[in-house]
């Protein structure tokens, strides 16, 4: 986004720091990301972008220096892939993987609390994890505030405002057995929901599913 914008995005993100954890801040018109990635450019390195001109979205691509200006500037927010490979050494399975999927993702009905122009309402990904392990799950996430930390919701999703979670609203549809309950998390899709709808002249985000892989460790995202 524009760096005209940057410091309202920035107060969201202070605002919301669940769905909004900041690992970097590039300055105006920087493509590389000198902390998480030094050498790595961010116009080329992620798998696929959307663009969105004044709140419309435009075809994806996978290439931005055609459209690159010297006003942008980026931020590199957590997400919550990075804790999954604590879960699975802890014997808890992530299904979505299991499945060869990408993670289910829902619009809730809980606001974030808005940094004008940016304001919306929380996203969440969803993983099932077996009953005997959900204070298990919770407890291991937790020591990742900067990959979205602890769940945002456990159970009924009806009571966050998501009425079908085989629709979800980007990803895959994740079956949930009989002995499992429905574990919702903090998403990064919240603030690109946000920015979507402060309606910026320009403004690009990852493809959900296709974020940008830092230097960075796991543990980096840990708080001990």
């Amino acid at each position: 986004m524009s760096a005209v914008h940057a410091g309202d995005f920035l107060e969201f993100c202070d605002r919301n720091p669940a769905p909004c954890p900041l690992i970097e801040m590039t300055h105006a018109g920087e493509s590389e990301p000198r902390v998480a990635a030094p050498g790595a450019d961010l116009r080329t390195d992620l798998p696929l972008y959307r663009v969105f001109r004044y709140g419309v979205r435009q075809p994806d691509v996978t290439d931005l220096r055609a459209i690159w200006r010297g006003d942008l500037v980026a931020f590199l927010l957590g997400c919550s892939f990075t804790f999954e490979a604590a879960l699975q050494q802890h014997g808890i399975p992530v299904r979505h993987l299991e499945y060869g999927k990408n993670v289910s993702m829902y619009i809730t009905d809980i606001p974030c609390r808005p940094a004008p122009p940016f304001e919306g309402p929380l996203v969440v990904s969803m993983r099932p994890i077996p009953d005997p392990l959900v204070s298990k799950a919770a407890a291991i996430t937790r020591r990742f505030p900067l990959a979205h930390g602890a769940p945002v919701h456990v159970g009924d999703p009806h009571t966050i405002g998501i009425s079908d979670l085989a629709r979800p609203d980007s990803g895959d549809p994740i079956p949930i057995q009989a002995d499992e309950t429905p574990v919702f998390w903090a998403c990064g899709v919240t603030p690109q929901v946000a920015a979507v709808n402060a309606k910026l002249d320009l403004l690009i985000t990852h493809a959900p599913g296709h974020m940008f892989v830092t230097d960075l460790t796991c543990e980096d995202s840990s708080g001990g």
